[in-house]
């Protein structure tokens, strides 16, 4: 991206300051976001991550459709200056210098519950080579517990009933409400 603003999308101090010890899920191997795996690291989007497969790793999840250079800074930049309200995680591959996962915490400010603020996690993806190792569940169990770190009141979010099971060992419960949705576009 020709080096314009390499800075991250949030401060990175954030993901050292979770506490790692109240986590609902266990690990193998000593897995957490200081040691996600060999030759991984575990930060925040940066701008240079539309060269690193950041677009192509969110097409193996859903259409993404065409994403100019521009277009990824337009709204990578549009976002950032949204301070603590959108916390897009990755996973690289620093031997490769690939973006192998991803994962999105939105934050919603509310006036209900004394002005508090609702996380939501979004867009979970693991590069297809690299599933089975644990990285989906770090991804998710990292942005949970940013969401307490942040001050969120309560967490959600939306997947099929097959996911279910998964998100469990994360805490969460499916509360038996439908999820609704109107597309205007693919």
């Amino acid at each position: 991206m020709n080096g314009i603003d390499e800075k991250p999308l949030f401060n990175p101090e954030l993901l050292r300051q979770i506490d790692w010890s109240v986590r609902k899920s266990s690990f193998k191997d000593g897995i957490s976001p200081e040691n996600p795996g060999k030759n991984l690291q575990l930060r925040p989007l940066m701008m240079d991550d539309y060269d690193q497969g950041f677009l192509n790793l969110l097409g193996q999840l859903t259409s993404v459709g065409e994403v100019t250079a521009a277009a990824f800074q337009k709204r990578f930049l549009a976002m950032k200056h949204c301070p603590n309200t959108y916390y897009v995680v990755v996973l690289e591959d620093t031997n490769k210098q690939q973006v192998i996962g991803s994962a999105t915490l939105v934050i919603e400010q509310k006036f209900i519950h004394s002005t508090g603020c609702r996380g939501r996690i979004e867009d979970v993806v693991v590069s297809e080579d690299y599933r089975g190792q644990q990285l989906g569940k770090l991804l998710v169990e990292t942005l949970t517990l940013l969401g307490k770190e942040v001050g969120c009141y309560k967490m959600s979010l939306e997947c099929k009933e097959d996911n279910v099971r998964f998100y469990k060992c994360f805490g969460y419960t499916p509360d038996g409400q439908y999820f609704m949705v109107q597309r205007f576009s693919d």
